[in-house]
């Protein structure tokens, strides 16, 4: 097995390995800053990632989904994310969004990832902690990082009162410390998917999950499409350290094909394609900047 953290990076850029997702959030950290976490899902949407990240002369984190793993293919996803390190300025981890197994935290370890989060947030605490810890074992002993979730980021389609799945500050301190997440996703009033109403965070609650946690694990933001842009800076303000988006990137995407296409006859798909790369870089860097408090 590959050990990501035994790889060499250059400050070149040519060359450049991908890196563990700890070292970007530590250095986000010191800096008082996040760090955007950009879901790519195709050629064209990573293309966008990397112009964007260059632009803002910024690290990113660019992950993916277990879907886009399935549809893309585990080496081709990882094959991209190292050809798109040597053509960035900064260093880039490749991370697992949302696995919802061992199994796959392992193959993608396995194959290369330098970055995995293992979701156990439905389970029973004691389940929840069980399996990331086995995670953490297995991919500590390889210098890959690894993310967990306590709460549950709920998908707006879940509708109700999602107040009821927010992490419980009194409990993060002891999820990390028995299962030695380099990071935790907390629950503080976001949700996965297009918004339906206000965007209500709970920072009262995000400052005691702070505090609680101190410097122990990175706090890691899911649901930050459609966020207005002052409440994520407030909860960078306010602790975290990675903030995931995937909605608006889609829909970005989806919106300047569907214009590309209605537009012209062109079956040149490369022509078809570019607006939308354009599309999502501008989203991109927007969220960047919003991480890096610019």
């Amino acid at each position: 097995m590959t050990n990501p953290s035994q790889q060499t990076a250059t400050t070149q850029g040519a060359g450049r390995a991908l890196v563990p997702s700890r070292q970007l959030l530590d250095e986000a950290r010191r800096e008082g800053r996040a760090i955007a976490a950009l879901n790519f899902y195709n050629a064209e949407t990573l293309r966008a990632h990397v112009k964007a990240a260059n632009e803002c002369g910024a690290s990113v984190i660019l992950q993916t989904t277990e879907s886009t793993i399935k549809y893309l293919g585990i080496r081709l996803v990882v094959a991209m994310a190292r050809a798109a390190a040597e053509e960035l300025e900064r260093p880039v981890a490749l991370h697992l969004d949302h696995g919802a197994s061992y199994e796959l935290a392992a193959r993608c370890v396995e194959a290369g990832y330098t970055s995995v989060m293992i979701d156990g947030s439905k389970l029973p605490f004691d389940e929840n902690v069980g399996v990331t810890r086995r995670v953490v074992e297995l991919a500590h002993a390889a210098g890959v990082s690894v993310e967990g979730e306590l709460g549950h980021v709920a998908h707006n389609e879940e509708g109700g009162d999602i107040s009821r799945f927010y992490t419980r500050p009194e409990d993060a301190l002891r999820f990390v410390e028995a299962t030695g997440v380099d990071a935790l996703a907390v629950a503080v009033g976001t949700a996965h998917g297009f918004y339906k109403g206000e965007v209500r965070l709970d920072f009262g609650r995000l400052e005691q999950i702070r505090d609680a946690v101190g410097y122990a694990a990175a706090l890691v933001l899911h649901g930050g499409s459609g966020v207005p842009d002052e409440l994520m800076r407030r909860a960078v303000s306010c602790g975290i350290r990675k903030i995931n988006f995937g909605t608006e990137l889609k829909n970005a995407f989806t919106l300047a094909v569907k214009r590309s296409l209605s537009a012209s006859d062109e079956i040149d798909l490369r022509k078809t394609f570019a607006p939308a790369i354009e599309a999502v870089r501008e989203v991109s860097s927007a969220k960047i900047r919003i991480c890096s408090l610019l």
